[in-house]
């Protein structure tokens, strides 16, 4: 994750700023539909980040795992994580 992780804090940022957002939404008693919509869309930029952190994974931890011979104990984790995250 270290050549993402600036990226990854950056949509975070932006997600916890989404979040207050629909925060205010509700305090100021705005139609359910709009705030629908932004919890919605909140969703869908958690989902991506999920991505950026399982692919760096894959592609960091996974495969220093693969190389030093704990391929079966990784391919358990990344199953395990991607069950997690489906959810």
């Amino acid at each position: 994750m270290q050549g993402n992780r600036e990226q990854i804090l950056k949509r975070l940022r932006r997600i916890e700023g989404q979040v207050r957002g629909v925060q205010r939404m509700v305090e100021e008693d705005r139609y359910c539909i709009d705030v629908l919509t932004q919890i919605a869309a909140i969703r869908a930029a958690l989902d991506k980040v999920g991505m950026q952190v399982l692919d760096a994974h894959a592609r960091g931890c996974l495969t220093a795992a693969l190389r030093s011979g704990k391929s079966e104990d990784a391919i358990d984790e990344l199953v395990d994580a991607l069950e997690r995250f489906i959810k």
